[in-house]
């Protein structure tokens, strides 16, 4: 325990440096815009607030009060040691706060599997016992991979036919595939790095004909302008294919989408209000490039992406919109996680949730990664300590539910509509073309001294010369760290070990590559402080000319330092408290590095699988001191260290991690769009220029017939230009009786009138050749939940603002998106006088429904709508498990009701319940949290001014439904305009983001229902909704058309 006067000495100091910053009831947080300079007053705050005890604090409190004296140094020292103590005793509520939390997420959890327990009928340990729990372990390229997962085919070179196309995602950093600027900043990092190599090794892989990794393009003079550039390519294709394969779209490619400010370099966690407008603009790449594969490889079809893989929270967001806007599988790759950054900050007891939330945007990242394990056909981790101990602190995964739902499904048993991604351990690649394979001699000694003395200029890399000059003696074994200055590597500890240990100073240097700085006082608060510890303990324990710390370094100087550290045959060390993989780790290895490092995390699978080295607890600083001088000091356990390492490093090479990665997707289930297109029915759709009586006979071409022929575009020509040929007529009854046998063999609707069939006629082609789509969201509701005769105003007013420009008109479409079901929709147009075939779609029950009108006015239902959102899905399951938690509130009687069925408004893909009692209602956030601990997964809101609540799937929405527009019939959602009110229901933050423009009526819509969207602790509007936005507009409810048309014509070109 330390004393008063140690304590006095860092309050003196704390004054010495200005302490005005200190705020009485909390710490300031780092703003991340500032990306803050090295505070001395917070160092020293923290310093006391972690180190001492408050007893001593408030000791040294009374002590001052005591002694003080007239002048204003005394009486600001105790004023500085009260708000210090004060700190220290809101540390400890914190902690207790978030062991209360974490209490309450345990009691939920167990709560779930109880409930899943009785709707399943199976008890959970005995589900475990159906199912091998060795299958949550590494798959490596071993031989056990074929044991445990005999019946998945390995990847090989025979799927060279296969010509898949592959999208990577990664938002955030600085992304292009030379001269990467590693270390740059805490976006630029490992992940930049291993997406760049995946991708480059992906493409060469056999069967893989393109891979996209598709990131933020930048365009600021903040960075340089190669960041800009739309494209990149990073390599050819397979070297397997042959010069008839290598088409022009083959091989990997860099693509940069623009979203969020074009001028300015944004951290992450600025990022989160511009997803979906990256969502928009890589949807617009990719029907592309797919139709472009198509033409190249697909014989005329869109050849659909194979996988989309995020990485990291803010792209598995995204990957999560894209999957469900495509129907293809998603894959995540985590990297680094929210919740075990959470949990590890709330340790420190140095910021309180909502600070954190403030500064790291912690709780919208979380969000993002629930979304990504409800979208997820696959996780890959790098180790199975991120899959316990990380992904396990998710709602949406659970390890021991996930075996059990695996066992039942296995077994043919139903699982009631639960779901649990897959989790595989994959570790990561690496490249070993840089790596120099050097002699295994242990008597060569002297090479370095033989290098160091060679006359050449180019016999010595620039980066040796660096380190060395700091050495008095660079020729003793080299104890190298290789990290970034942050306080999670515990280098200080290493620094420690290093400076107690007589014995290894004499026998080693220790060098120490923290990054790349100019000035101390210019990083953050974090980094600053590191390097101040450091250069103080170099100081202390006198370690000059023993310590190496280098300001610069390229990344392409990192194979040579560890080539110096190889030379002198020395030891890599990773100290860090928990190391999520450790790639410099494997890194070193393939460079004959035996290694030193923590047992916490990655490291663990690594060592297991090279056994080249020593693990040690990251706390134990002579555990530390003396795994190095045992490393150091026994050279033939260091050769054999060094023999191991190079042995089994292929196991970490980038065609190993590509091949199982490969077997892992294939393994999938695998989907794509299931419509059929014809290329040249698509073309001349869009041409404004084809005669009206062709229209009926070309939408023909679109679909299939019921024996799987298809009538292609240039048939149904024939039959337009061979006028009175008496064949034609024969032929036209030819496809109407085929198109009648598919009317007949469709489902019925439960709304009468309504005919769920593809056979319409003319305005299939009308939609696609839309130029422009205004889209009426407006959420205007009474007390009772009835549509407001203001939607009718509202609509009637946009139609005459189309019309005022008449040329416009013809290329402007409309639609309609509600929560209400097509039949009371249709009813409620009717009784202003408005018809359903004025519009040319309209988007049901909140998305879950999508309808086009006939010339006669009955809205036809989308049948590919249906499949398409029908992932994940699990309506038995849901309906039973919404109705027990709704109607048990903790406070509340068992007998009160606050939902029942609404039977009327649901359908096969739309949960629809009456809300009796709004203010008992739980919100959208708790609801989903209980859902996804039970393994249930839907998109679950609340509409019609807090009347209803509609249950409906996962990637199903108003706003997803605009992008199937998009992908089916090829309107833009960048030509699209959504008309909304001021608020709406729980699905309106949604709507306003993206590419499309957005209208905001103010005053139409009184009430909305987003007061039950988010509980207490959860992420902010402005995570979702960004501030200032273009593309956006407002204008009053009570507009005239011409001020309605002046704001469409401002917003489109704001937009441009």
């Amino acid at each position: 325990m330390a004393g008063n006067e140690w304590i006095n000495g860092y309050l003196e100091a704390i004054l010495d440096t200005g302490a005005t910053a200190i705020e009485e009831n909390k710490p300031t947080p780092v703003n991340v815009t500032d990306r803050g300079n090295f505070n001395p007053t917070k160092y020293f705050v923290e310093e006391v607030v972690t180190g001492v005890d408050e007893t001593d604090l408030h000791r040294t409190w009374i002590k001052v009060v005591a002694t003080r004296n007239t002048r204003e140094r005394s009486s600001r020292l105790e004023n500085m040691c009260w708000r210090i103590w004060h700190l220290t005793r809101k540390k400890k509520q914190l902690e207790l706060d978030d062991f209360q939390r974490l209490a309450n997420w345990r009691w939920e959890r167990e709560q779930g599997r109880k409930d899943v327990t009785e709707d399943m009928s199976e008890d959970l340990s005995e589900g475990e016992k159906g199912d091998g729990v060795g299958e949550v372990g590494v798959d490596s390229p071993r031989k056990k991979f074929q044991r445990n997962f005999s019946n998945i085919e390995v990847w090989s070179d025979n799927k060279k036919e296969k010509k898949l196309y592959i999208v990577l995602i990664s938002l955030h950093g600085l992304v292009r595939g030379e001269n990467m600027e590693l270390g740059r900043d805490s976006d630029t990092g490992g992940q930049t790095k291993y997406v760049v190599e995946l991708a480059r090794a992906l493409a060469k892989m056999p069967g893989v004909y393109r891979v996209d990794l598709f990131t933020r393009q930048v365009s600021s003079p903040e960075v340089d302008w190669s960041y800009g550039e739309p494209t990149e390519m990073l390599t050819m294709g397979s070297e397997d294919m042959d010069g008839a394969d290598l088409g022009e779209s083959s091989g990997a490619y860099i693509v940069r989408i623009p979203f969020g400010p074009r001028d300015k370099y944004l951290p992450k966690e600025l990022l989160w209000p511009h997803v979906q407008e990256f969502v928009d603009g890589a949807l617009g790449h990719i029907l592309n490039m797919s139709k472009a594969l198509g033409e190249q490889i697909g014989g005329g079809q869109p050849v659909w992406p194979y996988v989309i893989h995020g990485h990291y929270a803010d792209a598995g967001d995204a990957a999560a919109l894209l999957s469900g806007a495509l129907n293809v599988p998603m894959v995540l790759t985590g990297h680094s996680l929210g919740r075990n950054k959470l949990e590890q900050l709330l340790k420190q007891g140095r910021q309180s949730k909502e600070d954190i939330n403030s500064t790291y945007r912690i709780m919208r990242r979380i969000e993002a990664e629930e979304l990504s394990l409800d979208t997820a056909e696959l996780v890959i981790t790098s180790t199975k300590q991120e899959i316990e101990e990380q992904w396990g602190l998710y709602d949406g995964f659970d390890v021991k539910l996930e075996k059990v739902l695996r066992a039942r499904a296995r077994r043919g048993v139903n699982c009631h509509g639960r779901f649990m991604p897959r989790m595989a351990v994959i570790p990561p690649g690496m490249d070993f073309s840089n790596v120099e394979v050097q002699e295994d001699n242990i008597e060569a000694e002297g090479e370095l001294s033989g290098l160091t003395n060679s006359e050449s200029p180019k016999a010595l890399p620039a980066i040796w010369s660096e380190v060395m000059r700091f050495l008095t003696n660079p020729h003793k074994p080299m104890i190298l760290a290789l990290s970034r200055p942050d306080p999670k590597k515990n280098i200080t500890t290493l620094v420690k070990a290093f400076g107690e240990c007589r014995l290894l100073q004499e026998l080693a240097n220790l060098t120490l590559i923290m990054g790349n700085r100019d000035d101390i006082d210019e990083m953050s608060a974090g980094s600053a402080n590191v390097l101040t510890t450091v250069l103080k303990l170099v100081d202390t324990y006198d370690l000059y000319g023993q310590v190496a710390f280098p300001k610069h370094h390229k990344q392409s100087d990192v194979p040579d330092i560890y080539r110096l550290a190889a030379k002198t045959k020395g030891v890599f060390v990773n100290p860090a408290f928990i190391e999520p993989f450790g790639l410099t780790l494997i890194e070193a290895a393939a460079h004959g590095l035996p290694m030193v490092a923590t047992k916490n995390g990655g490291p663990v699978d690594i060592h297991q699988a090279l056994n080249n080295g020593l693990l040690v607890d990251p706390h134990d600083q002579q555990a530390i001191a003396d795994a190095l001088l045992k490393l150091v000091s026994e050279k033939n356990l260091w050769v054999e260290c060094r023999r191991n390492g190079w042995r089994n490093i292929h196991l970490f090479s980038w065609p190993e991690h590509c091949r199982t990665y490969l077997t892992r997707v294939a393994s999938c289930r695998m989907r794509h769009p299931q419509w059929q297109t014809d290329s040249s029915a698509d073309d001349l759709a869009a041409e404004e220029s084809l005669n009206d009586s062709l229209k009926d006979v070309q939408d023909m071409s679109l679909r299939l017939s019921i024996d799987g022929e298809r009538t292609s575009i240039n048939e149904s020509l024939e039959v337009a230009a061979v006028g009175e040929n008496p064949n034609v007529q024969d032929r036209v009854k030819l496809v109407m009786s085929k198109m009648k046998r598919q009317e007949k063999g469709a489902r019925d609707s439960k709304v009468d009138g309504i005919r769920p069939t593809d056979n319409i006629l003319s305005k299939y082609p009308m939609l696609r050749r839309r130029r422009k789509l205004i889209v009426v969201a407006v959420d205007s509701y009474d007390i009772n939940g009835a549509p407001e005769k203001k939607m009718i105003h509202t609509i009637q007013n946009l139609f005459k603002a189309i019309k005022l420009d008449a040329q416009n008109a013809k290329l402007t479409g409309f639609a309609v998106s509600t929560a209400m079901p097509i039949s009371e929709l249709t009813e409620f147009l009717l009784s202003g006088n408005i018809k359903v075939n004025d519009f040319d779609a309209l988007i049901c029950s909140s998305g879950s429904e999508v309808y086009y009108p006939e010339d006669s006015g009955k809205p036809c239902l989308d049948p590919d709508y249906a499949s398409h959102i029908d992932y994940r899905w699990g309506s038995d399951g849901l309906k039973k498990t919404i109705w027990k938690l709704m109607n048990t509130s903790v406070g509340y009687a068992e007998s009160v009701a606050v939902i029942e069925e609404d039977a009327k408004s649901s359908n096969s893909h739309c949960l629809s319940y009456l809300i009796k009692d709004p203010s008992k209602a739980k919100k959208v956030d708790d609801m989903r949290q209980k859902l996804r601990i039970r393994g249930l997964r839907c998109h679950l809101m609340y509409c019609r001014n807090s009347t209803r609540m509609l249950a409906i799937p996962l990637l199903a929405s108003r706003s997803q439904a605009l992008r199937y527009l998009f992908v089916r019939w090829r309107l833009n959602v960048g030509s699209m305009y959504v008309i909304l009110g001021e608020t709406g229901d729980t699905d309106y933050e949604e709507l306003i983001t993206g590419t499309h423009k957005t209208i905001i009526l103010k005053g139409v819509v009184e009430k909305g229902s987003e007061d039950l969207l988010r509980t207490a602790g959860s992420y902010l509007r402005d995570d979702v909704v960004p501030k200032d936005s273009q593309l956006v507009a407002k204008v009053n409810g009570d507009a005239t058309a011409e001020e309605i048309a002046n704001t469409l014509k401002q917003v489109s070109i704001a937009g441009m």
